[in-house]
């Protein structure tokens, strides 16, 4: 007989595990919140869709899990799921090594998936929130025994009203982590869980901009530049990035930002000191960087600073560090003295932030923590309730921007997915 797998979560750890489980012979059925399937997906890569890439490293990940990276990409990596699109007519962009749709449209991706679940006669209840996971057991002398036989009873607030509940021989628990609740990620799998008996790992917002003390980004709000930028936590360097910064009026954005942001949140978390110094000159080396002002000074002592400055930076920035060099746009760059001077060549290479916060999961683009690695097999199973899987952002590991999530979520859906059809 095949088993019956339930997916709670329509999302694309959840879609995948629920194509995979079908592909091994289960008979399943997703249970998603919303009136769709694969809401948040739609969103992903400001709607392309970075679905993965090719310089897979287990460097680009954080979180407990990350212990479990080999055992799972062993089993299902970047190629399979290159497979498993094309062989299903999407074509491939490469660019630089992540991976797009060639449509460019989170909804290819997302039509993928769905027509795959249609084409299993995969069952989907919408508009679906799971109250209550409880496992029968056939051994009542001991409440924490459970046979192999054992069967998962799942109810639903469309079961609760029409008073059913329905059994199932392998769960599978892929509903997301708190990023996004809008999307449906609002934690119901992390209290699914604990209900169970396992423990989360704190979250935090990941991939999300961070709030700073400093007074003047309102100053210099809506500026996009190039930047280095160094994360410290307790004066410790933590992370080191380059990209695009955007600063915003409450302060620092942007995909560089993004790559540190759980590091930050778990700092302020933890009532630690989170600082980030901003170079904007970054592609200078240190003797050059001496010479551009030792030459500057020389060359242009008879323009005012703003004009002075013209050129280094965004007009913005220049503006900000003239003020905070102490000194005025309009004072005669041959006229300020050494500690102006000092202060201004200092500034462009090492502005230092304080932050304060990160913006909260709404923002985020994933959470960070969840269900610790320890409590888990490399197939993804629990090891406190056997036949209870975990696949995506539920579990204690999450990636930098570039389609790492997305590739996480792959991997561990089917993985999840066929070890839950296919275990005895």
């Amino acid at each position: 007989m095949n088993k019956k797998v339930a997916v709670i979560g329509g999302g694309a750890a959840g879609m995948m595990a629920a194509i995979q489980a079908s592909l091994c012979g289960a008979q399943v059925e997703i249970y998603e919140r919303n009136s769709r399937v694969g809401k948040k997906l739609l969103a992903t890569g400001n709607g392309k869709c970075n679905f993965s890439n090719l310089n897979m490293d287990k460097t680009a990940y954080y979180g407990s899990a990350v212990a479990l990276y080999d055992e799972i990409y062993s089993k299902f990596d970047v190629q399979d799921t290159i497979d498993f699109f094309g062989q299903r007519g999407m074509l491939i962009k490469n660019k630089g090594g992540y991976l797009y749709p060639l449509s460019e449209q989170a909804a290819t991706v997302l039509d993928v998936l769905r027509f795959g679940l249609e084409e299993q006669g995969i069952l989907v209840h919408t508009d679906s929130i799971i109250e209550n996971i409880q496992v029968k057991k056939t051994d009542q002398t001991n409440a924490k025994a459970y046979s192999k036989d054992r069967r998962f009873v799942i109810r639903s607030k469309e079961d609760s009203n029409n008073n059913q509940d329905k059994s199932y021989d392998a769960v599978i628990i892929a509903c997301g982590g708190m990023a996004a609740p809008k999307t449906g990620s609002d934690g119901n799998g992390y209290k699914l869980a604990a209900s169970l008996g396992h423990n989360i790992t704190e979250t935090v917002p990941a991939l999300v901009q961070l709030r700073c003390n400093e007074s003047f980004f309102k100053g210099v709000a809506g500026v996009r530049t190039d930047a280095a930028l160094k994360l410290y936590i307790d004066e410790k360097e933590e992370a080191s990035v380059r990209g695009e910064l955007q600063l915003t009026d409450y302060g620092i954005s942007g995909i560089p930002v993004f790559q540190f942001s759980r590091l930050a949140a778990y700092g302020l978390l933890h009532k630690r000191k989170v600082t980030v110094d901003i170079d904007f000159l970054p592609d200078y080396k240190d003797d050059e960087y001496k010479r551009l002002w030792k030459e500057r000074w020389k060359r242009q002592p008879h323009q005012t600073l703003e004009q002075f400055l013209t050129g280094i930076s965004n007009k913005k920035i220049n503006q900000l560090i003239i003020k905070l060099a102490g000194a005025k746009p309009q004072d005669m760059a041959g006229d300020v003295n050494a500690a102006v001077r000092s202060k201004i060549e200092s500034l462009y290479r090492q502005l230092t932030v304080s932050v304060c916060a990160t913006n909260g999961f709404e923002n985020a683009q994933v959470s960070a923590g969840g269900i610790p690695a320890e409590e888990l097999t490399g197939d993804l199973e629990s090891k406190l309730i056997p036949n209870l899987y975990f696949a995506g952002e539920i579990v204690d590991i999450d990636g930098i921007c570039g389609g790492y999530n997305l590739q996480w979520a792959w991997s561990s859906g089917a993985i999840a997915g066929r070890t839950a059809a296919t275990k005895q």
